[in-house]
């Protein structure tokens, strides 16, 4: 039998994410995209790995400073995976930087132009001047750097420029400072309607004028990452709030982890920097790029290139929801699910702004992860509970990066008389569940939306998920049951027909697995999520493998789990699916289940399974389920976006082989709007059933 804890079975969390970014890049690569979108996808590929760095290698450092060997079921050393880090994306860099001067070279043919001040016209000189002393000379923060001026406190992701100055009396000695470019900013400033000048090449035209008296020597643009993990120990939940301002501003404060520079810097420049910051020679990266790539949404934001973008797409309203009758009144008649962000997020929102307005709702109950700015589903939850409804909001503090706009919220539904709970001790609460409880002929109905998604219309425009709506008794006992969990006191209390984590949804998975594997080739698993890491549930679907158990797995990110083992992954396939939107929902099928098909907020990670509050909700009616295959099944079968894993852990990319394009992204879009024209025409609710029903199987 083999040992299937050997560490040769499994893949490196850190490097598998790696080469999910670089499936981001090859985005950038693909010539038949639209330009401006090739720019978004260096946009998404440097936002993601400035948090990859904030947090992972953070991290590995950590470990390493505190002596860690061995850290996953890899058993690669927190040194040997800086290393590879490291040798990766140094590598990749080139490709980075290449593909970054392509787009720009063609981008120009468009008449669409990122060039240096240097490199304008007289007129458009005489605007960025303009622009400088109006709006750059008042705000930049000009900071010498000697005895008594010490070196500064740089803000994690903060832009500078450092200088090398001569008074022009003391030759062969010179001064050096730097100018912080506040982000109140632009990143690229738009000197027309189709010309930008990255704003450090303007302030490097103007040194002379920051530092009156000095000669500039040279100058370099830098950028220094930080330690941004915050690390709180959790308190009395009175002080919950106040410790997370508290890990906010440290994270300002953390070790640094990287440094960005221009290429070509000046050495003394560089000298200079990596003596106050005390980063690793092998952390420093130069670019012949611009540094920040990520404010490349700057560019592609542009409404006069429109056209070099891809058509946006509208989200559609399909029956029963489209119907001009009160959201409850269709809940009743029907348990609904939605595909995001092919069909709309709207309906979300009315079933809260309808709950807010309604003088029968008596309370309102959600767990809020991740929320945009100006959110409608708070400011309806703010205007119920100024009505005097019962609301209770969950406000996860803890969700990374969204801390300070959480806190705003959380202080804004408690001031208008919500009961805000700010997380449980020890644990995120990443459950996407929303309850609304309905006075009806002097008895409570209940109304639930359950999801794979942040209650976020924003991100729902670009990240495919799934919602679930319904008023079933059994899932109205178990949500009230979760949220008495989050908001009293209640140990070891488990869901009946919902599965919560951390005490129920790992055990569930693996014995759902096991009992595949007792049917041998009879037995099917198909599970579309992010991330895959839990090394039980590896080992689970390994031995399930063996037994002839056929596996098909939809990774976007990390895979942990290595196909193609001779003997031990022979029957899995892995694929990740990287287009135009996000794919963030986790759908799970188990054919010998009963039922076999779930949703959940939770990926196949330790942190979900163990460390989190999650749900994983059961799909019954056989519609449903059968929506949910089809979408799966139609995702195995695309050749387009699709790449699949190799054995030697690397990913390769699905090619067509005499046969149609699929594009799963675009046929569901496709699809999804004809029966939205179709029924603009002809609203019979039967002939709906049957479009959908056709919807995926065409393809």
């Amino acid at each position: 039998m083999a040992n299937l804890s050997n560490h040769e079975y499994y893949i490196n969390r850190e490097l598998s994410w790696l080469k999910f970014n670089t499936r981001v890049l090859e985005q950038a690569r693909k010539t038949e995209l639209p330009l401006l979108e090739r720019l978004k996808f260096l946009a998404i590929y440097s936002t993601n790995l400035d948090e990859f760095y904030m947090i992972r290698v953070a991290g590995l450092k950590q470990l390493f400073n505190a002596g860690v060997i061995v850290s996953g079921a890899d058993k690669i050393t927190p040194l040997d995976q800086l290393k590879k880090i490291r040798e990766y994306l140094s590598a990749e860099k080139k490709i980075l930087q290449d593909t970054y001067h392509e787009i720009i070279s063609k981008l120009n043919h468009e008449n669409l132009f990122i060039s240096n001040y240097n490199d304008l016209d007289d007129e458009l000189k005489d605007t960025a001047d303009e622009f400088f002393f109006s709006n750059i000379l008042p705000v930049i923060i000009p900071i010498a750097v000697n005895a008594t001026h010490p070196f500064p406190h740089l803000n994690n992701l903060s832009f500078s420029l450092a200088v090398k100055l001569s008074d022009g009396i003391n030759e062969g000695k010179y001064k050096y400072g730097m100018i912080r470019i506040t982000r109140v900013l632009p990143r690229f400033f738009q000197v027309n309607d189709n010309h930008y000048v990255p704003i450090e090449s303007i302030v490097h035209e103007h040194v002379e004028d920051i530092f009156p008296g000095y000669k500039l020597i040279s100058s370099a643009a830098f950028r220094v990452t930080r330690n941004a993990d915050i690390v709180i120990e959790e308190e009395e939940a009175d002080d919950f709030m106040l410790i997370m301002e508290q890990g906010i501003k440290l994270r300002r404060k953390g070790a640094f982890v990287r440094l960005d520079i221009q290429e070509g810097a000046d050495p003394d420049i560089v000298e200079f920097l990596d003596t106050h910051t005390n980063i690793s020679v092998k952390d420093i990266y130069s670019y012949t790029s611009p540094l920040n790539l990520g404010a490349l949404w700057e560019i592609v934001g542009n409404k006069n290139f429109s056209h070099l973008t891809l058509p946006p797409y509208n989200p559609k309203i399909l029956p029963p929801l489209n119907k001009n009758e009160s959201i409850f009144r269709t809940m009743r008649k029907h348990n609904i699910l939605l595909y995001h962000q092919y069909e709309s997020f709207e309906p979300l929102t009315r079933l809260i702004k309808e709950s807010a307005k309604d003088p029968k709702v008596i309370s309102i109950r959600m767990t809020l992860y991740r929320v945009e700015k100006n959110s409608q589903i708070i400011q309806a939850l703010i205007d119920a509970a100024g009505d005097g409804k019962q609301v209770t909001v969950m406000v996860e503090l803890k969700a990374r990066f969204d801390e300070e706009n959480n806190l705003h919220w959380a202080r804004a539904l408690e001031q208008a008389g919500a009961h805000v709970i700010y997380g449980i001790t020890g644990f995120k609460v990443h459950a996407k569940v929303c309850q609304v409880i309905r006075q009806e002929d002097g008895k409570l109905k209940f109304y639930m939306h359950l999801g794979t998604g942040n209650y976020n219309a924003t991100t729902a425009k670009i990240y495919t998920d799934v919602s679930y709506f319904t008023c079933k008794d059994e899932f109205a006992k178990d949500t009230t049951t979760f949220f008495h969990i989050l908001s009293g006191f209640s140990k070891n209390q488990k869901l009946e027909t919902l599965s919560m984590s951390p005490t129920q949804i790992k055990p569930k998975l693996l014995n759902m697995i096991n009992n595949e594997a007792t049917k041998g080739e009879e037995g099917r698993i198909i599970a579309k999520m992010n991330s895959l890491v839990d090394s039980d549930v590896i080992k689970a679907l390994y031995n399930a493998s063996i037994k002839g158990v056929k596996i098909d797995l939809i990774i976007r990110g990390i895979c942990c789990l290595k196909s193609g083992i001779p003997g031990i992954s022979d029957n899995i396939r892995v694929i990740s699916i990287v287009g135009r939107y996000l794919e963030h929902a986790r759908i799970f099928y188990f054919r010998n289940s009963d039922p076999g098909m779930f949703i959940s907020s939770a990926d196949w990670m330790p942190r979900n399974l163990e460390r989190r509050l999650e749900l994983m909700t059961p799909i019954v009616e056989k519609p449903l389920q059968e929506k949910l295959l089809e979408i799966m099944q139609l995702q195995l079968n695309d050749n387009y976006l699709s790449w699949e894993l190799q054995n030697d852990e690397s990913y390769k990319k699905v090619e067509v082989t005499g046969q149609k394009v699929i594009n799963s992204q675009k046929i569901l879009g496709d699809y999804i709007t004809k029966i939205f024209n179709t029924l603009r025409k002809d609203t019979n609710e039967s002939k709906a059933d049957k479009l959908a029903k056709k919807l995926f199987k065409e393809s």
